[in-house]
């Protein structure tokens, strides 16, 4: 399930903005607000929340903080964390990157937290909360812009919420075994074409099969270093 998103008592609308603009990068809408200022079209919450203004911005469902712990399994997000296990308002906690692991197997509507722009959410507010999550910044400024720490968040929970991205697909656009099979060999003919030392041919073709292993070539690289390779070969024949 996709996680909805609250601010609790937002004072910046550009913020509300920023968020709103996140949550439709990666894939959310639910859009909760607790005790929000004012804010109308003509706002920075709307100037700043890109195409988010024609669905998550308009639809945000004013709430309250008991309302958020009594419907969701809820998820406090804070920059300050108590690494005293003895005080265990903040602790333990999670990155974003150890949460999207852990809400993955989450079958119950979840709520990511975010608190106020100038001291977060408040250790009452954090005691009532299900998990924790912090953004693990520079011990000396560890504090980041709200905005920016909804926008981290939501980007390391991208994998349960966005189903394609713009990215093209690593593992559809790889080179099929036999199109990578064949730069192999054709690499080896190129090594008796320069007369690579025999007694070195087989180590060297060894460390082009991992680095070419590693590099997940697609069809079109695989064709452009055949052609060089081809290339290569006519003008050593020539010499």
């Amino acid at each position: 399930m996709k996680p909805a998103v609250a601010v609790v008592e937002p004072k910046t609308p550009g913020n509300i903005g920023t968020i709103a603009r996140a949550m439709k990068n990666f894939g959310m809408h639910d859009l909760k607000l607790v005790d929000p200022p004012e804010f109308g079209r003509d706002s920075e919450a709307y100037g700043y929340a890109g195409q988010a203004r024609e669905d998550v911005l308009p639809n945000y469902d004013e709430v309250t903080f008991d309302e958020l712990v009594a419907n969701y399994h809820t998820v406090g997000c804070t920059a300050t964390t108590n690494e005293d296990a003895r005080k265990h308002r903040r602790f333990p906690f999670k990155t974003p990157a150890e949460l999207a692991d852990s809400l993955r197997d989450v079958r119950a509507d979840t709520v990511l937290i975010f608190g106020r722009e100038d001291n977060g959410l408040t250790n009452d507010e954090m005691a009532r909360v299900d998990e924790v999550c912090s953004i693990p910044a520079s011990a000396d400024y560890s504090s980041l812009n709200l905005g920016q720490a909804a926008t981290v968040t939501l980007y390391e929970l991208r994998e349960l919420t966005v189903e394609e991205t713009q990215h093209p697909d690593v593992a559809r656009e790889r080179a099929d075994e036999a199109e990578i099979e064949g730069l192999y060999d054709h690499f080896g003919e190129f090594l008796d074409a320069v007369d690579h030392p025999p007694e070195k041919r087989e180590k060297t073709l060894r460390l082009a099969r991992r680095l070419v292993g590693r590099a997940h070539p697609t069809g079109r690289e695989v064709r452009t270093l055949r052609g060089v390779l081809r290339r290569a070969m006519y003008h050593a024949e020539d010499d």
